[in-house]
């Protein structure tokens, strides 16, 4: 890597953490709100520490040429979060007095949308740090779009040739307008989290939990006020209202804009959104009568009780409604399974994405009408586009280390000694980004607080690994190619370039 390639991600790191320390002033007017001065030092200093941090970084200014290898690109991605993770962890340390390894496994948990949470009492907990942390489920969500909008299409992981639109005319073009895209993605996200939070306020929360609420279902995040989570309403109407912006979360944002942009029926006409509708209505209806038939729960209660808890697991966002791992070995293990699928790509969730089953599935038929007629020329597609090698190539290999990478960290959680329920399922809820695991440790009436310390650690990587998708990371660890010129991404800077 080239010196100016280093110096132009040290100050794009420091554009990020001074905006980072920029945000911190929203918990701390939430502090002063609610006269909660004896937490402001933490928020101050932190703020002040990541300031100085990031000007140090910035202040030898941005080179005006650069050329940015694909290397330097996910190099840059990768850092990012890990560096917005080391500062956000500081106002944590500072008012829990926890570890630092608590710290930034919350933080973590934050940034990638996960939801797993080491914190109790936060029913009583600073209001400060409520907000901090549904912020940091926020930030990461959007974030985490604008990654499979602008980077993620280079690496031929995310899907996202496979649902361009026919109207949107960037959406064909992701990459070279990807500052188009972002933007427009970014006042949509502000839109729905203010409809969120209005929705969630006028149905019964209060408020300061509507906002939180709507910050970390948008994001599928799951990060809750409260240690019930949506368990603490027993309003019906809080749980129909969060299970559509759980939805909302996980569709595709950049169809989103298409629609806004003219396409009224890109969403409906899209086959992996059709898909993820029909798969969740199923599912709810299946498990919502067997619940029924299985407990004094009437119908439509159990309905909405696993309506809330299945987009909840499906869609990576992890708030729960009740303790459905009380519910019996079938739904125990129907849970484990629901957390591998995920939801669009292009959102805000985690998971392997409804749309590599839809294309395994079209893969599989395709293979056996072959069978049946062998010297048949059968052209497999999806979503209208042709399946080519590339994109078969590209499923087999992030499917191939997706599951590599859950069996890698379940045995070292085995090694360092949790029992396998703990183990397996915590691997497969950190790299899915769901939040809670299964068993009486980290199951939904849970959470990781008394995981060792290297357990925790363990579990922070599998969540920065599933959040970027794996390959994102893996990438910088390959053998630079000398020969490989032609895949160098030119990026020209100068100073004072108009935009």
């Amino acid at each position: 890597m080239s010196l100016a390639a280093v110096r132009f991600i040290g100050f794009i790191l420091g554009i990020f953490l001074i905006t980072l320390a920029a945000s911190m002033a929203i918990p701390l007017l939430t502090l002063m709100v609610y006269e909660r001065n004896d937490d402001l030092s933490a928020f101050l200093w932190s703020s002040l520490i990541t300031f100085v941090c990031g000007i140090l970084l910035v202040a030898r200014g941005r080179p005006e040429h650069i050329q940015l290898r694909p290397r330097d690109m996910y190099l840059l991605t990768t850092a990012s979060w890990v560096v917005v993770c080391t500062f956000a962890a500081l106002p944590m340390v500072f008012i829990q007095h926890i570890s630092y390894t608590d710290a930034f496994f919350e933080t973590m948990s934050g940034i990638t949308t996960t939801g797993s949470t080491i914190l109790t009492g936060l029913d009583n907990a600073s209001p400060g740090l409520l907000i901090w942390r549904s912020m940091l489920q926020w930030l990461g969500g959007i974030g985490f779009i604008g990654m499979a909008v602008a980077i993620l299409p280079l690496l031929r992981v995310g899907g996202m040739r496979l649902f361009q639109t026919e109207s949107s005319d960037w959406s064909e073009k992701v990459t070279p307008r990807s500052h188009v895209a972002a933007t427009y993605i970014l006042w949509l996200y502000l839109g729905l989290s203010a409809l969120a939070a209005l929705a969630l306020w006028l149905a019964g929360m209060t408020p300061f939990e509507a906002i939180n609420h709507a910050m970390t279902m948008i994001s599928t995040g799951g990060f809750s006020t409260s240690d019930s989570s949506l368990a603490n309403w027993s309003q019906p109407a809080i749980h129909w209202i969060s299970v559509i912006i759980m939805i909302a979360g996980a569709l595709p944002f950049t169809l989103y804009v298409a629609t806004l942009r003219g396409n009224k029926r890109a969403l409906l006409r899209d086959h992996q959104v059709r898909g993820f509708l029909g798969f969740l209505v199923i599912t709810w209806l299946v498990v919502g009568t067997w619940l029924s038939l299985n407990s004094d729960y009437a119908w439509l209660d159990a309905v909405r009780i696993v309506a809330v808890n299945v987009t909840s697991v499906v869609t990576t966002t992890g708030v729960a409604l009740g303790d459905y791992s009380l519910w019996g070995s079938f739904a125990l293990l129907l849970f484990f399974y629901l957390t591998f699928v995920g939801g669009c790509s292009g959102s805000t969730s985690g998971g392997l994405k409804i749309f590599r089953f839809q294309v395994a599935g079209a893969l599989l038929m395709g293979s056996l009408k072959q069978l049946i007629h062998p010297r048949a020329v059968i052209q497999k597609k999806y979503n209208k586009h042709p399946i080519d090698e590339e994109i078969v190539r590209s499923l087999l290999t992030f499917s191939f280390f997706f599951t590599i990478t859950i069996g890698a960290i379940a045995l070292g959680l085995a090694l360092i000694g949790l029992d396998w329920t703990t183990a397996l399922t915590g691997a497969a809820t950190a790299v899915c980004n769901v939040g809670p695991g299964l068993g009486s440790i980290i199951g939904p009436a849970g959470n990781f607080s008394t995981l060792p310390d290297a357990a925790k650690w363990l579990l922070t990587i599998g969540m920065l690994l599933g959040r970027l998708e794996i390959l994102t990371v893996l990438v910088l660890f390959t053998p630079r190619d000398p020969q490989a010129r032609g895949c160098q991404i030119s990026l020209l800077v100068k100073q004072n370039a108009r935009e």
